[in-house]
């Protein structure tokens, strides 16, 4: 019986698993650059943790099981609660701000498609106990920043949700979320026909579809003109000032929403060049979910880049060490294991499982594409020396192992 991997999952080969393990540490390093820890939670949690800040509409995108002790359990869709869970935990009494990243596999059940998959990884960061707007630019400033370590570009649009909350704060709340979730999928029409259901007056809607259809860098005096110089809209101006000191290229979109309630102000997003329809790479904003899970009055500001998009389009290839095979005849089979040991603090090296003979050992090592081949012989071993063998131009040397070393190690 053939057993496949389940819908929605990958098996990541060698060199698949080679490249992503690369542009991931080149990710991480940024984040730590910037003065961020990483950390981890676990793979599944109790779904309440989920519900409480999705609603129970959320479990049929979940994989969610019942536990032998009867508990309610699922598969992590997302890290952000894990982690507000974890802060409430454990780093309450940490100073702030806390600066966390993280780098783990997220589950959802959902039809998989092109670039979307029931498993799949997610790169992101939470900045807990700020909210200025420097926490908000350093946050849009570090996705910026891990983007283009690994090679994407992007046009990064910028919005603060208390614009459209004040434009609809004489709406009652329950109309105000299915307004926001309306405009956070784009669905215009539905949202023209849910203003024409409450009878919404006709400069409110004149002036909402004017705001969310804004972009463009310089817009915030015509939102002004909208909803007024609101504070929300002063600190704001202050983050995009922040902005500019970091060298981040925007623009302003105030038809980002979000349709959650516990999205606070400022909202960004990230659409990559060269992925089609599915090209949103990175999203975030500043949030009050702390609250919702029993803790105090904490903001926090993040985002989430999805890593397996980045993939698509991430030039970035690591780096390839040069690989050596030890190659000997079996009674000095034990003397090749030992050059082999102290090769490898400096290089790859493959020795020979499959008791090959000789001929068959360098043929092995063309096989796999060894760089060098390391001859160990009786007469090399009696001029306390070792055979070097470029298998691409095919020219070979007598040297010491300390030369040896010295010519393949990494520079």
């Amino acid at each position: 019986m053939t057993v496949n991997r389940p819908r929605g999952t990958r098996d990541f080969l060698p060199a698949d698993t080679a490249r992503r393990r690369y542009v991931e540490s080149v990710m991480r390093d940024v984040a730590r650059k910037w003065g961020y820890s990483e950390i981890i939670t676990p793979t599944f949690e109790h779904l309440d943790l989920f519900t409480l800040k999705s609603g129970e509409g959320i479990i049929g995108e979940l994989y969610n099981f019942t536990d032998k002790g009867g508990r309610e359990m699922t598969l992590r869709p997302e890290l952000t609660a894990p982690v507000m869970r974890m802060y409430i935990n454990e780093l309450q009494p940490f100073p702030k701000p806390l600066k966390l990243f993280y780098f783990e596999n997220c589950f959802r059940y959902e039809r998989p498609q092109k670039g979307r998959f029931r498993e799949f990884w997610q790169f992101g960061v939470e900045l807990i106990g700020s909210g200025k707007p420097d926490a908000d630019a350093e946050v849009i400033a570090l996705a910026d920043a891990m983007l283009k370590s690994a090679g994407v570009k992007g046009d990064m649009k910028l919005g603060n949700l208390a614009v459209i909350r004040t434009l609809l704060s004489g709406l009652e709340p329950e109309i105000v979320s299915k307004v926001m979730r309306l405009v956070d999928k784009k669905e215009y029409a539905g949202l023209e026909a849910l203003l024409e259901e409450i009878g919404a007056e006709e400069q409110l809607k004149s002036d909402l579809f004017h705001l969310i259809k804004l972009e463009g860098k310089h817009i915030l005096p015509e939102v002004i003109k909208i909803v007024g110089n609101i504070p929300e809209l002063v600190s704001f101006e202050k983050t995009l000032k922040l902005l500019d000191a970091y060298g981040v290229d925007y623009s302003l979109d105030f038809g980002i929403a979000r349709g959650l309630d516990y999205y606070t102000g400022m909202v960004f997003e990230v659409y990559a060049e060269g992925l089609g329809a599915q090209k949103q790479v990175c999203g975030g904003g500043s949030y009050q979910l702390i609250q919702l899970f029993g803790g105090g009055d904490v903001p926090s500001t993040g985002f989430g880049i999805g890593f397996d998009r980045i993939m698509e389009i991430c030039p970035l290839t690591p780096p390839a060490p040069k690989t050596l095979m030890l190659v000997s005849k079996p009674d000095l089979h034990l003397k090749a294991i030992s050059f082999a040991n102290e090769l490898r603090k400096y290089v790859p090296v493959h020795v020979d499982l499959m008791q090959r003979n000789f001929k068959a050992q360098l043929s092995y090592a063309n096989t796999i594409n060894a760089d060098y081949v390391v001859i160990v012989g009786e007469k090399e071993l009696e001029a306390g020396k070792l055979t070097l063998r470029d298998m691409v131009s095919g020219e070979q040397e007598l040297l010491t192992l300390d030369e040896i070393i010295e010519k393949v190690s990494p520079s």
